[in-house]
C-alpha cells in the first residue's frame, strides 16, 4: 500500500517547487550581496543565509501538508479555528505590528520577521473550499449559498487594507473570485456579485475617506504617478520602474552573466523582494527569465489539472484557490517590474526573499501534492477494479 502511495505522488510538481527554490536562493544571493554589505552594513551572504534556512523550514511543512490527507481539513474545529486565529493575528497587528515599508503588517519574533497576510492566504482558501463543498446542494441560493463566506472574506480584506496593504488584499480578493466562480456558481449569482461589490465599494468609501492619509500614502500616490508616466518624474516616483526597464533591456537575451547586475548597485533597492526578475532578466536575459516564468506557469496548470481531475468540491477548490494564488501573484509581479500595473510590493512566488511567502507557498504546495495524490491513487484503483478477473492484474486468478 504504502509503494502505491509513493508511485502515486506528483514528482515534477515537487522537482518543479525544488527547482524554483534552488534557483530563486542563488539568485537572492546575487541580488542582495551588495544591497546587505552597503545599505544594512551586513555580510554578503545575509539574506542567502536566512533565505535557505526559510526553504529548510518550508520543506519541513512541505513534507507534513504532502503526507497529510487533505480532506482531514473538513474537521468543523478546525476550520473555526483558522479562521479565528486569522482574525486574531490580523488584529493583533495594529496593537503588536512593526511598522515596513509604511505598514504596520509584522510581528517581529527571534530576530525575524512574520507576515500574518500571507497565511491568511492559505485560512481563507482552505474555508472557501470547505463552506463551498459544505454548500453545494444549495450554491445557488444567494442569501444562504452565497453570501456569508463573501462577507467573511470582505471582512479580512478590509482588515488588511487598514495595516495598509493593499496588494495582498488584491491577491485575497482575486483568488476568492476565483474559487467563488469555479464552485457551481450560476451566471445570474456572479451578476449579483458583481452589483453587490459596486454597492461595497461605496459603502465603505466613508471609511477610505477617514483614513486616506494612511492607505493612500505619498508613497502610494509616487506609484500611480509612477506607473501613468515613470519618465515625468524620473528621479522619485519613476525611479524604480525605469531602473527595472534598463534591468530587462541590459540583459537581452542571454543576460551580462550571473552576479554582473549593475542595478543591484542601489538603483534597484529592493532587488531581492520585489524586482528580482529584474535581475535575473539582466544578469541571465530572457532565458533565465522565461526558466522561472515556465516553472511557475507549470505549476499553475498542473494545479489546475489536478482540480479538474478531482471528484469531491474541497479538493476541487483547494486546488483551484492554490493555484491561482500562485498564478495571480506571478502576474501582479510580473505586471509591476515591466509597467503594465502599478508596483504593489507584491513578491515572485519561490524567487523572492521572505520567509513568510517561502513558508506560505511551500505549506500550499504540500496541500496541492497531497490533492494530486489522492487523484491518482483513486484513478489507478478504479482502472484496476474495471479490468476482468482474467486480465493481468497480479491477482492469483491470473496465475
Amino acid at each position: 500500500m504504502i509503494k502505491k502511495i509513493l508511485k502515486s505522488y506528483d514528482y515534477s510538481l515537487i522537482l518543479a517547487m525544488l527547482l524554483l527554490c534552488g534557483f530563486g536562493l542563488v539568485m537572492v544571493y546575487s541580488s542582495s550581496m551588495i544591497a546587505a554589505v552597503a545599505r544594512w552594513n551586513y555580510e554578503s551572504d545575509h539574506f542567502f543565509q536566512r533565505q535557505a534556512i526559510f526553504i529548510a523550514l518550508g520543506l519541513v511543512f512541505f513534507c507534513i501538508t504532502m503526507f497529510f490527507p487533505y480532506r482531514a481539513y473538513l474537521n468543523r474545529f478546525f476550520i473555526r479555528s483558522v479562521v479565528l486565529v486569522s482574525i486574531l493575528m490580523l488584529l493583533a497587528l495594529f496593537v503588536f505590528g512593526s511598522i515596513k515599508g509604511g505598514a504596520r503588517g509584522w510581528f517581529s519574533l527571534f530576530g525575524f520577521s512574520l507576515q500574518p497576510a500571507e497565511f491568511v492566504k492559505l485560512s481563507v482558501i482552505i474555508y472557501l473550499a470547505a463552506v463551498y463543498e459544505k454548500k453545494q446542494s444549495y450554491i445557488n441560493h444567494f442569501g444562504r449559498g452565497v453570501l456569508p463566506p463573501i462577507i467573511f472574506t470582505g471582512f479580512i480584506c478590509i482588515l488588511i487594507i487598514l495595516q495598509p496593504d493593499i496588494g495582498s488584499a488584491s491577491i485575497i480578493a482575486m483568488i476568492a473570485l476565483s474559487m467563488v466562480i469555479c464552485s457551481g456558481l450560476g451566471m445570474k449569482n456572479i451578476f449579483k456579485l458583481i452589483i453587490l461589490g459596486a454597492a461595497c465599494l461605496v459603502a465603505i468609501s466613508p471609511l477610505l475617506l477617514l483614513k486616506w492619509d494612511k492607505i493612500f500614502t505619498t508613497e502610494r500616490i509616487s506609484r500611480f504617478a509612477g506607473f501613468m508616466d515613470p519618465f515625468a518624474d524620473a528621479g522619485d516616483s519613476g525611479f524604480h520602474l525605469i531602473n527595472s526597464y534598463y534591468a530587462i533591456a541590459s540583459g537581452g537575451l542571454t543576460g551580462l552573466g550571473l552576479g554582473e547586475s549593475v542595478q543591484k548597485y542601489g538603483y534597484l533597492p529592493e532587488s531581492h523582494t520585489d524586482f528580482i526578475l529584474a535581475i535575473i532578466s539582466e544578469e541571465l536575459g530572457i532565458f533565465g527569465v522565461l526558466f522561472v516564468l515556465v516553472l511557475l506557469a507549470f505549476i499553475v496548470l498542473k494545479g489546475f489539472q489536478v482540480a479538474r481531475h478531482c471528484e469531491d468540491a474541497f479538493g476541487t477548490l483547494l486546488a483551484i484557490g492554490v493555484s491561482s494564488m500562485i498564478g495571480i501573484q506571478t502576474a501582479i509581479n510580473v505586471c509591476g517590474l515591466t509597467g503594465l500595473l502599478p508596483i504593489t510590493g507584491v513578491t515572485l512566488p519561490f524567487i523572492s526573499y521572505g520567509g513568510s511567502s517561502m513558508l506560505l507557498l511551500m505549506l500550499s504546495i504540500g496541500i496541492l501534492v497531497n490533492i494530486s495524490m489522492f487523484v491518482k491513487f483513486r484513478a489507478v484503483h478504479q482502472k484496476s477494479d474495471s479490468k476482468p478477473a482474467g486480465e493481468s492484474t497480479g491477482s492469483p486468478a491470473t496465475i
